[in-house]
């Protein structure tokens, strides 16, 4: 029932100024991006060419109309950006320190020459709503709590129902592992399957990590993947250290070869794997990688259980590399069933844990351990592993 209060109360404060339909509007609700010690990135869509803009308060007990609010825009090289998907980051921040935030659009109706003007504005609501926060990292944490679900497909119920499975208040973070929607044909795919279910449940507060599954891959609009997933490496492919694990999240990309009939002669996926292996190489010889108590892989594509292509790609230039590197736990999608292979069946120096795309993952791994609990959608939890840490 708190769950469900929270939800309604985050979708009042999301309302826009008026409910005008003549009014800009939100397409899509802020979610949170490349949450650090120092940084977090905002991103929100609307209906309309806007300019764009958060405000950020301390997390203390002054009202957030007690004075102006330190404001960050929506800039390139110097400029305000118009657009309807917004990217705000927010720079100069105290590491493991709470703060509350809003969220502003305002339409920008001309923008000819020397002439530009501007419309209404939409904006989340501090008045009757509460600021939406959200805490930066702190350098100083060790254990890490998270979950995982994957191949949602744009079921937004079957999400929701995930999400509301565990507390999800008590989490560092989310990883969506892949075929979040079923493809990229409209960005609207994204804001309607998955992301403003996000915004409702956790990611105005709490940050997600996405990683690209083959579905993602597919749709006109595909190649907007990165506007709405930025990343640090500039890729669907990075690393990131929370805490004692470095988690490296790996893009498998398509699993059938280039030349098949569905990608319509537009795959290069054989070439962009290798980059990849290349960039892996470096990542597991990084000195961020290297001091982690903890290494935890992310794929969509699992190297065991077939013969396409793409999986066979990533047995050949990905496994030998993770190998040797020590890594403690590969967390995979893609088929939609839960699997587990050990060490002996599929012959690597590292566990593969497959979710289902009816379960949700809920993994602490901290003091040498990484516990996973796997349920379904009532909660049941339908299976437990550990995994010893190997140093």
């Amino acid at each position: 029932m708190k769950k469900i209060i929270a939800c309604i109360a985050l979708i009042m404060c999301i309302g826009m100024v008026h409910a005008n339909d003549t009014r800009i509007r939100f397409t899509c609700l802020p979610y949170l991006q490349n949450v650090t010690d120092t940084e977090a990135t905002v991103i929100w869509a609307t209906d309309r060419d806007a300019v764009s803009w958060v405000e950020i308060a301390p997390d203390d007990d002054s009202h957030f109309y007690a004075t102006d609010r330190t404001k960050y825009f929506d800039t390139t090289l110097g400029k305000k950006n118009i657009g309807t998907l917004h990217h705000v980051t927010l720079h100069g921040l105290q590491p493991g320190t709470a703060y509350r935030y809003r969220v502003y659009s305002q339409e920008v109706t001309k923008n000819v020459e020397k002439d530009t003007r501007y419309g209404s504005i939409a904006a989340t609501d501090v008045y009757r709503g509460k600021p939406l926060k959200f805490s930066t990292m702190s350098p100083d944490k060790h254990g890490v709590h998270f979950a995982v679900v994957n191949d949602i497909h744009e079921n937004s119920g079957r999400y929701a129902n995930l999400i509301q499975a565990i507390d999800s208040a008590k989490i560092d973070f989310m990883v969506l592992n892949g075929d979040m929607v079923n493809n990229l044909d409209t960005i609207a795919q994204a804001y309607n399957g998955f992301l403003n279910e996000s915004s409702k449940l956790f990611a105005t507060s709490k940050p997600f990590y996405m990683v690209r599954g083959n579905h993602e891959t597919r749709g006109t609009q595909s190649q907007k993947y990165m506007d709405l997933f930025p990343t640090g490496t500039g890729n669907p492919y990075y690393a990131v250290r929370y805490g004692d694990v470095c988690f490296v999240m790996l893009d498998a990309g398509e699993d059938k070869p280039d030349s098949d009939i569905e990608y319509c002669g537009l795959a290069a996926f054989d070439r962009y794997r290798t980059d990849e292996a290349e960039w892996l190489k470096e990542t597991v010889g990084s000195e961020m990688f290297l001091s982690a108590p903890i290494r935890i892989v992310c794929i969509h594509v699992p190297p065991v259980g077939s013969n396409w292509h793409g999986l066979l790609e990533v047995r050949e230039k990905f496994i030998p590399i993770l190998d040797r590197a020590g890594i403690d736990l590969m967390l995979c999608g893609h088929i939609h069933r839960h699997r587990f292979v050990d060490s002996d069946e599929s012959g690597f120096s590292f566990p593969i844990l497959i979710n289902s795309n009816r379960e949700i993952l809920d993994i602490s791994a901290e003091n040498g351990t990484i516990s996973v609990d796997v349920s379904g959608e009532d909660g049941t939890i339908n299976k437990r592993f550990s995994f010893p840490v190997k140093r």
